[in-house]
């Protein structure tokens, strides 16, 4: 035979076996009979076999001619064993409806009470099993709230157990941290008690410190007060200039119109040809015209020079004043 064919026969048996195994774990099996009932194997097929231990075989050989069709599988029928008997019975012999029927009634009776009574029966368990489950989930809940209780109770110990542990050592930090607190003052103090007294002499004479009133005087009021000074006399040096402008200016006017005089009374008199000295008027009427806008000038320049008069007599008296 070819290897090939020989390895794809077991593969296909391996596959066959697996297919077995795998319809057999699917397919349900029966359940377990109850309590006081055992299985019974027995004949439901539509012909009966006589069960024997040890079952007669023969071997039949047939020789077919190649390429003929297939004819069709013909219906399975066992065949016939054992002997056939007879026997004679007349009518109303062998059977009678109301005697026979009452056992037959009898069992079916009986198997459907007793389904019945099965039936409850597995309620009821169903139900005492179920009581049962609900029973076990309520005490393994109850067990698991309790160890959860008693982990958190222990977590909490432990927690409250560190803190107080931390709590303490913070207590000794903070202990030995005071304790050196007051060794390092006192010994500063003891060091400072000579040396504060020369630092704050050696800074006093330096300047550091100073009278707070005194410093505020010397760095705002007289400041303050020179700027104040200083631009009171600029005014009043501003004041006396244009005043002496002033006095210089009616000065010249009152020295040029008393030049004037003489000469007008002399060309008052009639048949007199001007001399060339009548001239000086219209040069110093020309003179007062140029010196007048000036004067005009420094008055609008200068507002304050509007305020004093013209007299010199005034003036003076305003300047003493």
């Amino acid at each position: 035979p070819d290897p090939l064919e020989i390895q794809k026969q077991k593969v296909a048996v391996k596959k066959a076996l697996a297919r077995k195994r795998t319809k057999e774990l699917i397919q349900p099996g029966t359940p377990e009979p109850v309590e006081g009932r055992e299985h019974v194997y027995v004949q439901t097929e539509l012909y009966l076999e006589e069960i024997r231990d040890h079952i007669l075989e023969a071997d039949e050989e047939c020789q077919t001619d190649e390429f003929l069709d297939r004819p069709p599988t013909p219906l399975f029928i066992p065949a016939k064993t054992g002997k056939d008997m007879a026997t004679q019975i007349e009518e109303g012999e062998l059977f009678d409806f109301d005697i026979e029927v009452k056992p037959i009634l009898e069992v079916l009776i009986g198997k459907t009470v007793e389904q019945a009574l099965l039936e409850v029966m597995e309620e009821e368990e169903l139900a005492h099993l179920r009581a049962h489950q609900r029973a076990f989930i309520e005490l393994r809940n109850a067990e698991f709230a309790e160890l959860q209780r008693l982990e958190e109770q222990d977590r909490r110990i432990r927690e409250e157990k560190e803190r107080r542990r931390l709590q303490h050592l913070e207590n000794l930090r903070k202990q030995k941290e005071t304790t050196e607190k007051i060794a390092a003052r006192a010994f500063a103090k003891r060091y400072l008690a000579d040396l504060v007294p020369s630092v704050f002499s050696h800074l006093y004479d330096s300047g550091f410190f100073y009278d707070p009133i005194e410093r505020d005087i010397e760095t705002e009021f007289l400041p303050w007060l020179m700027s104040e000074v200083e631009e009171t006399l600029e005014k009043k040096v501003l004041g006396r200039t244009m005043l002496d402008s002033l006095i210089r200016t009616v000065v010249e006017k009152r020295l040029d119109a008393f030049s004037r005089q003489p000469l007008s009374d002399k060309a008052e008199a009639p048949g007199e040809e001007p001399k060339p000295t009548d001239a000086g008027p219209q040069v110093s009427g020309q003179t007062d015209a140029a010196d007048q806008p000036v004067t005009e000038k420094e008055e609008t320049d200068q507002p304050v020079a509007e305020q004093w008069p013209s007299d010199p007599i005034s003036s003076q008296l305003q300047e003493s004043d």
